[in-house]
């Protein structure tokens, strides 16, 4: 018997592996070991897949979780989240402004927007969660108000040439659409609302539906085992397979998941299928703690951009395929501002999960964040609470949105004389810091997403820097 590193593969050879003992004779495996064999190759690859479509399994949970939850089954359905019980379904959602959100298949034709004039940032996405177009003040419309004709993959571009809309195409056929409100104004929140029309083409525009008040629990968390790969089967009928996603479909293949086939795994593969799963959400979480492929924002920190590659995703050479599972894993949606902000424009999201000494932060201890003074951010910075179980806002019993995201507009925050703050995250409040204090449950392993609204130039230069959290 040889290890798999010194195996010659020639003749009569037994080999010990890590996932049991392949049998050669006469060079050749026998049944036996290419049963094993073949069992290694599926589960490889069935644990690469799911790091690959982490982005589409993203997005089509939340949708389908959003049509269970909100009733968001029509045409122009906007579900509008704002309480902390309706943003605690969304994987690491923003605490501090409302979404609004839809899902719209182009399946029976391309969809028109005609988006309203105001204060606004929108945008459409496809199902790998690449952006389409920006809508609102960052979107072509410069938030002056516009007509949109987002196309399916193959749908024709030439009825809409000289129709004054932005045409833009989805490589995907279902697309998300969603805006925020930028004004306090009810007044003029509920026109910008009123404004937003959805159509077909060759239909008139109808006034949008906005599903509000819900409160209610719900997950948008992707499932695990097989209904992980249930839920994948299921959303790889209705989309075009791309170019680029080929080689991933010719892996899924023996393993029941075929393109335009229903999904029907016999027992062999449901056991590697459940068990690639887990294999593949450890390997994501890894790459959450330890991405190999960039390094600290602040050297000598543990800080790093959540954030850390293209939204289109690939390079001229790769596709970012450890870069977009880490932050689709434990996030959603992407768009240009979240990747390349400019000095006092776009939003930066910086994440920890180890502490001054290096090791991983734990629900169990206490911990203090000393925030210097003078953030750089032309708007304002909020630091919020994630569950690592889940990814989305951690659940201490809190029922008010401060409970688990403190922010700089925040007026029961507490700072010290020289402008700086010290926020504490931990089982319990340390004396005196009750109102900067995140509680965190025992067991419940957390992190956080330090988020700077348009940052400015000393965030950008360095010369200010967020320090890593203390044990207190």
């Amino acid at each position: 018997m040889t290890s798999l590193s010194d195996a010659t593969l020639t003749g009569d050879e037994t080999i010990e592996t890590q996932f049991g003992t392949v049998q050669l004779e006469q060079n050749y495996p026998t049944d036996d070991s290419a049963a094993l064999l073949f069992d290694q190759i599926d589960a490889q690859r069935a644990a690469q897949a799911y790091l690959w479509v982490l982005p589409l399994i993203g997005f089509s949970t939340w949708r389908d979780r959003a049509a269970q939850t909100f009733g968001a089954t029509e045409f122009g359905d906007f579900v509008v989240y704002e309480t902390l019980r309706e943003k605690r379904g969304i994987i690491t959602a923003n605490l501090t402004t409302p979404y609004i959100v839809n899902f719209t298949s182009l399946a029976d034709g391309p969809v028109l927007i005609d988006y309203p004039a105001g204060p606004t940032a929108g945008g459409v996405l496809d199902f790998w969660q690449r952006p389409v177009s920006d809508l609102g003040q960052t979107g072509p419309d410069e938030g002056k108000g516009g007509g949109y004709v987002v196309l399916g993959p193959d749908d024709d571009s030439a009825p809409f040439e000289g129709s004054g809309r932005f045409v833009v195409r989805s490589a995907t056929v279902n697309i998300f659409i969603a805006l925020r409100i930028l004004t306090d104004d009810p007044d003029e929140a509920a026109v910008l609302k009123e404004g937003l029309k959805l159509s077909r083409a060759g239909s008139d525009p109808a006034p949008v539906r906005y599903i509000e008040g819900v409160d209610r629990e719900w997950s948008a968390t992707p499932a695990r085992g097989l209904q992980f790969w249930r839920d994948l089967a299921t959303v790889l009928l209705e989309e075009p397979v791309r170019e680029v996603d080929k080689a991933l479909m010719a892996m899924l293949e023996p393993l029941g998941i075929v393109k335009g086939k229903t999904f029907d795994p016999d027992e062999r593969q449901a056991a590697i299928l459940s068990e690639a799963a887990a294999l593949g959400e450890l390997m994501a979480r890894t790459n959450q703690v330890n991405p190999r492929y960039t390094s600290p924002y602040w050297p000598g920190t543990s800080w790093y951009k959540s954030f850390d590659f293209a939204v289109e995703q690939e390079t001229d050479t790769i596709l970012q395929l450890d870069q977009r599972a880490t932050w689709f894993y434990e996030a959603v949606t992407s768009t240009k501002g979240m990747v390349d902000p400019t000095p006092g424009a776009g939003q930066v999201y910086m994440t920890a999960k180890r502490d001054s000494e290096g090791r991983l932060v734990r629900a169990d201890r206490t911990y203090r964040l000393h925030v210097p003074a003078e953030v750089p951010v032309a708007q304002f910075w909020s630091l919020t609470l994630y569950s690592e179980e889940t990814r989305r806002a951690y659940d201490n019993g809190g029922s008010e949105i401060r409970s688990v995201s403190l922010d700089s507009r925040d007026d029961q925050l507490t700072f010290n004389d020289d402008g700086s703050i010290d926020l504490y995250i931990g089982p319990t409040a340390p004396p005196g810091g009750e109102s900067n204090w995140m509680k965190a449950v025992e067991e419940d392993g957390w992190f956080v997403y330090f988020r700077l609204y348009a940052p400015t130039e000393p965030f950008f230069d360095k010369t200010w820097t967020l320090p890593d959290f203390q044990a207190l």
